[in-house]
């Protein structure tokens, strides 16, 4: 088969390329990245040479672009992983979100529908149900869990998911929908916030949280969201949805003490910051569906992950320092003249 991955540059589709490359030698791969402030070739470029592998750069919002990539390519398969991803720059500018997570969307679907595949997937997120309360630890997020938006971020994913929706029930586009909890693992930009703590952690610089840090999310391995979506893809029934949780709730205190716990840093670190606007309460997956259906099964505990993820970072430096500098955004460029 041949394979289209979107965003595969990004922190969790460079992860999936990964995965898939190595696991499926047989199957070839495209990444297809418009390498935006967040799409990172240093990610990966360890990928160069291998034969069943490709980049390609471009964005998903130029019609024109893609309708050429499907016609030349012939896919079987398209898995959508790129997306504007961060809440806080959806707050200061929603106009970003809308063209990429919604019209590029819809130009990967145009194509989808025009040459025809066999499975089109989205990368979609549980901030669509938007959040519960933090006294409710009985309630979680099911499929069936009214799509219920707080940011313009997630705004624009549900509204993505919605046109996957659409499309399958109208033009008979074979699609299939993963929301997952947050994600941690190597290759996260340095605005998350994991990656955010130990970055400044590193320098002792003070470690920004909102509020007290009470608001609870889910986290799930990288790996373990990764294997979800290739069951999904490769075996997930069509037109289906499918919640992907680390089955792992913390408060954002909780796991910024953690961090600097394994780094050997003070608490004194942690300084309060002004609350995100609209910020959700809690997040929480139930997974028992892909579960069930699917027979996935997490592979991380979050101690271990966690420990893993940092150590990921704290011996990868380099990485982080080239964001910093902006040299990162001259690795395919440099690609290109090896």
């Amino acid at each position: 088969m041949k394979i289209l991955v979107t965003g595969g540059a990004g922190f969790i589709g460079s992860n999936f390329m990964h995965y898939e490359v190595n696991k499926y030698p047989n199957d070839e791969f495209v990444c297809l990245d418009a390498l935006t402030y967040a799409g990172n070739y240093n990610n990966i470029k360890d990928l160069d040479g291998k034969s069943n592998y490709k980049f390609v750069l471009g964005d998903i919002t130029d019609r024109e672009f893609v309708f050429k990539l499907f016609n030349d390519e012939k896919f079987d398969i398209v898995i959508n992983f790129a997306a504007e991803s961060h809440v806080d720059n959806s707050i200061k500018n929603p106009e970003k979100f809308i063209d990429t997570n919604i019209k590029g969307t819809l130009a990967l679907l145009d194509a989808c529908r025009e040459y025809g595949i066999k499975r089109y997937h989205q990368i979609s997120t549980d901030e669509v149900y938007g959040d519960l309360p933090l006294d409710r630890p009985d309630l979680l997020f099911t499929e069936e869990t009214p799509i219920h938006t707080s940011s313009p971020y997630s705004t624009s994913k549900a509204s993505a998911d919605l046109l996957v929706m659409a499309y399958r029930r109208t033009f008979g586009v074979p699609v299939t929908i993963s929301r997952c909890s947050n994600n941690y693992g190597p290759y996260q930009f340095p605005e998350k916030l994991i990656p955010v703590v130990i970055s400044k952690a590193l320098n002792d610089e003070p470690v920004p949280v909102y509020g007290a840090g009470a608001n609870v999310r889910d986290w799930i391995h990288v790996i373990d969201h990764n294997i979800g979506v290739d069951l999904i893809v490769r075996n997930g029934k069509e037109g289906e949805v499918y919640n992907l949780g680390g089955h792992s709730e913390r408060t954002n205190l909780e796991v910024v003490k953690t961090i600097l716990k394994q780094m050997g840093k003070s608490e004194d670190l942690i300084t309060f910051v002004e609350d995100r606007k609209g910020h959700d309460l809690r997040y929480a997956i139930d997974s028992s569906k892909v579960e069930n259906d699917l027979g996935w099964k997490l592979t991380y505990n979050f101690e271990d992950g966690i420990k893993e993820t940092v150590d990921w970072y704290l011996n990868n430096q380099e990485w982080i320092n080239d964001i910093k500098s902006g040299e990162y955004k001259n690795a395919y460029q440099k690609s290109l003249r090896k």
